[in-house]
């Protein structure tokens, strides 16, 4: 599940939905290496807590979307 900031003294993050890599293989239909591959490629973003990753869920979708534009 996306867990989001409850803090609204972080500026804005309170609505920013964070997704594990394991999440968002999931929800793109990928493997966890593809995912890997595009967040060291830099072609997703994320954040880096320790040693794993956490991207925005709206990295996904604006991911997605784009990449669906460029194919059609």
């Amino acid at each position: 599940m996306p867990r989001t900031i409850g803090d609204n003294s972080l500026g804005g993050l309170s609505a920013v939905a964070f997704l594990t890599v394991a999440e968002v293989a999931s929800l793109m239909r990928v493997s966890k290496m593809t995912v890997y591959r595009l967040l060291h490629s830099g072609e997703l973003a994320s954040v880096r807590v320790g040693r794993s990753f956490r991207v925005p869920e709206s990295a996904v979708h604006s991911y997605l979307r784009d990449a669906f534009n460029d194919t059609a």
